[in-house]
């Protein structure tokens, strides 16, 4: 087959950027298949082509009105942002910083969607909140979803707050040493340890106001019987213990003490919570789930529960329960069918998406779920699950994630969905870009109805 520019589907790239990234300049239709043939082979998804002509019989695709980038899960790789917003055309960069970009024509034109997990990681939580900053800032359209990741730090920066509760004094410690990086970052850059340590209780003290306590074992159980199984409720507890036995080691390893922690938490809950704080904007413009046309946006995926809510309330209404439900009880809110659209993988502990939720999510005009969440090492994914399509575009990006997986440089790439159907997938983990037009495809292989 013949590989052709993108020239029709974007503007050129800015002088230099495709080979110092590694991004591809032609593209191949969507490897669907084997060969790139839709038609599925033995080891391809079996229910990849029948959802597929099932979203195509509900009638004609409703498509976004201007173009949308999707990038997701850039986990404080502030570099890895700024590459991928260059590769999908949005912005130029001005200078070496991260925060020195304008926005192009094409950026200027289209919605960014920034898929979640903006923290955690490496190499920079803080670097990575200014570039997105910045990039709100320059007056592009950028819609922000909350990650699983991004969640946590909410809740546990909450639970440090007010009247602790059995049900979720643990979830600062919850986080356990992901979180450590960003607070040594928030010591480093916010701290002014003469002033914030003065006022401060002994080592003792401080770590108790982090941890749930000598009784959490004994009531957490009963606190969370209405909310979580029998099983959930062990394994919520197991992986607290292991967290717990090991959080005094990581804060060394972190370089700082216990109360220096304490001095930073306390700070991050100012600069992220407080609602005059620095970073407070990050959580104030979140959203759960987005809707452009047929396609829905989320972090992770969608169970029965928030498809009927989607169908019979509206998206606009699941984002406000995400708001007052998220602020009102941690834990509670962090089990429940809101957050599943943050963590789901769709495991046996996850809440379902069967048939029914599939069914109204496509009455409710939904075709394709994209989603991030779910790391891919060769570009973005198409599958099916449970009979809807789901556009997988987690592609590995920060650079901590990518040298755990033996994956080179640093992470490049974004989705990019046309007004006239046409989805680009563009990762410099794969050498294409690749092109699927859901509509076309069928037509071109005889399975249209």
């Amino acid at each position: 087959m013949t590989n052709r520019t993108l020239t029709p589907f974007l503007p050129p790239i800015a002088a230099g950027a495709s080979d110092s990234f590694g991004i591809p300049e032609s593209f191949v239709p969507w490897p669907l298949g084997t060969d790139h043939d839709f038609m599925p082979s033995a080891d391809a998804e079996p229910d990849l082509a029948a959802s597929l002509v099932r979203a195509n019989a509900l009638g004609p695709w409703d498509w976004p009105e201007k173009p949308v980038v999707f990038i997701s899960d850039p986990h404080a790789d502030a570099e890895s942002l700024l590459r991928s917003l260059v590769a999908a055309r949005v912005v130029d960069r001005i200078g070496t910083g991260l925060t020195e970009f304008g926005l192009t024509g094409f950026g200027r034109s289209c919605q960014i969607i920034i898929g979640g997990d903006c923290l955690d990681k490496g190499p920079s939580n803080l670097d990575l909140l200014d570039c997105l900053a910045a990039l709100m800032k320059s007056g592009a359209d950028v819609v922000l979803l909350a990650g699983n990741h991004d969640l946590r730090l909410f809740l546990g920066l909450e639970s440090l707050a007010g009247s602790r509760k059995s049900i979720n004094a643990h979830m600062f410690v919850r986080m356990g040493k992901k979180v450590l990086p960003l607070m040594r970052e928030i010591f480093d850059r916010h701290v002014d340890e003469e002033t914030a340590m003065a006022g401060l209780p002994d080592e003792k003290t401080c770590l108790a106001c982090m941890f749930p306590g000598r009784k959490w074992k004994k009531h957490f159980p009963r606190a969370a019987a209405g909310y979580l199984n029998e099983a959930a409720i062990r394994k919520e507890m197991r992986r607290l213990k292991k967290k717990t036995e090991k959080f005094t080691d990581h804060v060394e390893e972190a370089g700082l003490s216990i109360r220096q922690l304490y001095a930073a938490a306390l700070t991050c809950r100012d600069l992220f919570i407080n609602p005059a704080g620095r970073y407070a904007w990050f959580f104030q413009s979140m959203k759960a789930v987005h809707k452009s046309g047929s396609l829905l946006f989320v972090h992770a995926g969608v169970d029965d529960n928030m498809a009927d809510q989607i169908a019979t309330r509206g998206i606009a209404h699941v984002n406000r329960r995400f708001r007052k439900e998220s602020r009102k009880d941690p834990f509670v809110f962090y089990s429940g069918s809101i957050a599943n659209l943050m963590r789901t993988k769709y495991r046996d502990i996850d809440h379902p998406l069967t048939e029914r939720g599939v069914e109204d999510l496509h009455q409710a005009g939904v075709r394709m779920l994209v989603h991030g969440h779910i790391n891919r090492h060769s570009g973005q994914e198409l599958k099916s699950r449970h009979g809807l399509l789901h556009l997988e575009a987690d592609i590995t990006l920060d650079r901590y994630s990518r040298s755990n997986e033996g994956l080179e440089g640093i992470g490049t790439g974004a989705t990019i969905i046309h007004p006239d159907g046409n989805i680009i997938g563009i990762s410099c983990d794969y050498p294409h870009a690749k092109l699927f037009n859901p509509v076309q495809i069928l037509h071109q292989h005889g399975m249209a109805r």
